[in-house]
């Protein structure tokens, strides 16, 4: 157990320039301070102390503003930065080496019971805002952007923006070797911006049909006239 919390602890200090000591982590990371409350409480679910486990999520929701069902399942190194809102869902998974950002939603759409909550791999970011709703799979290495509504599987390793999220981006050995925070590579292009420029560049590809559609016409009437004229001569 202190092996693990060890683990978490440094998994903060790697992920978060802004840390710079172990204590100050312990002491000052509501992100942490959430994940070892739901360690607690997942091991008391799972031996059928289920109101127990309830109340200590309940508690630490309160003392962490982040919300994590004690039935999820969470994997190791797991970072939540800054922490105010996150939702974690009953049946959602969580691989290993995942972040995710203040205002995160892992989150379900039906009222039926069995799996409902996303699937986390190893490896996925989501930004701050974003919200994964449903049983979908998100690949191990995706990234979620900020603000981003989710609501379908995810291939392993793209990025994910807009609402509903649309891939903007594909896998690429920098970013699997780079840590890419919020979800969202630097120097993107805004995605409004990348769909105005495709919209733009479609506009002018049909101008230049149109002109060359135009070209040919006086052509076409020539020839057109000429035949008239072989035609009624030969009458």
């Amino acid at each position: 157990m202190f092996k693990r919390f060890k683990e978490d602890i440094d998994s903060f200090i790697k992920r978060d320039p802004a840390a710079k000591s172990r204590l100050e982590v312990i002491l000052c990371y509501p992100g942490l301070h959430a994940l070892m409350f739901y360690r607690v409480a997942h091991a008391l679910w799972v031996r059928d102390w289920r109101l127990m486990g309830r109340f200590l999520s309940h508690f630490a929701k309160i003392v962490s503003g982040v919300e994590i069902h004690p039935g999820a399942t969470v994997g190791r190194r797991f970072f939540i930065d800054h922490g105010t809102g996150v939702v974690i869902g009953e049946t959602a998974e969580v691989g290993d080496d995942v972040t995710l950002y203040q205002g995160v939603t892992l989150g379900g759409t039906s009222l039926e019971e069995g799996k409902r909550h996303p699937t986390l791999e190893d490896g996925v970011i989501v930004g701050s805002g974003a919200q994964v709703l449903g049983p979908h799979v998100i690949g191990a290495g995706a990234r979620i952007g900020a603000n981003a509504v989710v609501l379908e599987d995810v291939p392993p390793g793209v990025t994910m923006v807009g609402i509903p999220a649309k891939m903007v981006m594909g896998r690429s050995k920098k970013q699997d070797s780079e840590f890419c925070a919020y979800g969202t590579p630097d120097g993107m292009k805004d995605p409004v911006v990348r769909t105005i420029e495709g919209l733009r560049d479609e506009i002018n590809a049909l101008k230049n049909r149109v002109q060359e559609l135009e070209g040919e016409t006086p052509q076409d009437n020539v020839e057109s006239e000429q035949k008239l004229d072989v035609v009624s001569g030969g009458r």
